[in-house]
């Protein structure tokens, strides 16, 4: 705490110095002496285009002075899932971060999340990496009323909420019930306790796809295949909208199809409703849901993720303890 408002001081001082600049080169570069025209000489036709140029520039320097990372306190909900755990172990080794698992089960996950394994998800089998401890919240989106998840995420001061939560494909007779009260139902009663909560930003993980309907995409294969589910696209754009009705900050992350394995090709970044197609590592997933709480740019955004296989990957943060970066558009 004591570290944190020091950087919020140094930061304060650093935007009170700009500012002082700023006048500085106002009155330097643009007062007059008694009788003379503005930009009458090439001396002060300098000094005028050294402020502007100035003037220029700061609001880039203020952004990196005010708008640089803090650090944060994150609720990951899904953190059992195999999107949600890999989002924990990514954001437990970066500093200054404080992360929080939302599981239906606090003895199971406790005891999944610390085991590496083989596990099968619906018609997938997947490989399971051991997490390190992390505080775990009870949070069921589907048992849990709203009032209960609320009162779970008040007053914890959560900076963040990632919903990584997501049906999982069982008994093909209940599938759209499972995936009408997860995808949907589920997710906007997250979404509602994190508006009641106070909590400023949501990370959404979502599919490409779900809006698939409104240009053009209702019979490609991709949607037919996933949505053949359950009708999980067509949940999952209930609670996308939801969201962008909000006033709270997010952030939706579409990817395409989710792959178990490390990623081999690299990220490909695209805009809302451009891709149908395509797969990529839920690792990938996860840097893309971490770098949004980082970057001022994913603000507000959709974005749709694959692996680009014509290109080789590379990591997308210089260490494990720093933030991944992405090229958000």
């Amino acid at each position: 705490r004591a570290g944190h408002r020091r950087k919020k001081k140094h930061k304060l001082k650093m935007f009170f110095s700009l500012v002082v600049a700023s006048c500085v080169l106002l009155v330097d570069g643009l007062s007059l002496q008694p009788g003379s025209r503005c930009c009458d000489t090439a001396s002060s036709r300098r000094d005028s285009l050294k402020f502007i140029a100035f003037g220029s520039v700061l609001p880039i320097l203020l952004q990196e002075s005010v708008g640089a990372a803090e650090p944060k306190k994150i609720l990951v909900a899904g953190a059992t899932g195999q999107t949600g755990r890999r989002i924990v172990e990514r954001l437990s080794k970066i500093d200054g971060i404080a992360v929080v698992g939302g599981v239906r089960n606090i003895e199971k996950a406790t005891k999944s999340l610390s085991e590496d394994s083989i596990v099968v998800r619906g018609a997938m089998v997947q490989n399971v990496g051991s997490v390190a401890p992390v505080d775990l919240l009870k949070i069921d989106v589907v048992q849990d009323t709203l009032d209960q998840v609320t009162s779970t995420m008040s007053g914890k001061n959560f900076d963040a909420l990632i919903i990584a939560t997501g049906f999982v494909p069982s008994s093909p007779f209940k599938m759209k019930e499972a995936a009408h009260a997860v995808d949907n139902v589920g997710t906007i009663k997250l979404i509602d306790a994190a508006v009641a909560a106070k909590i400023p930003k949501i990370v959404m993980v979502s599919s490409i796809l779900t809006n698939g309907r409104n240009w053009g995409q209702e019979n490609s294969p991709g949607f037919v295949v996933t949505n053949a589910f359950g009708g999980v696209l067509d949940e999952k754009i209930v609670a996308e909208n939801y969201l962008r009705n909000t006033n709270i900050d997010y952030t939706i992350v579409r990817p395409g199809g989710l792959k178990a394995k490390p990623p081999v090709g690299a990220l490909q970044v695209s805009k809302e409703d451009t891709l149908n197609a395509g797969e990529i590592s839920r690792d990938l997933v996860a840097d893309v849901c971490v770098a949004s709480l980082f970057d001022l740019k994913a603000t507000n955004k959709i974005v749709e993720i694959i692996e680009n296989d014509d290109l080789a990957y590379t990591p997308l943060a210089p260490s494990p303890n720093q933030p991944p970066k992405v090229p958000f558009i």
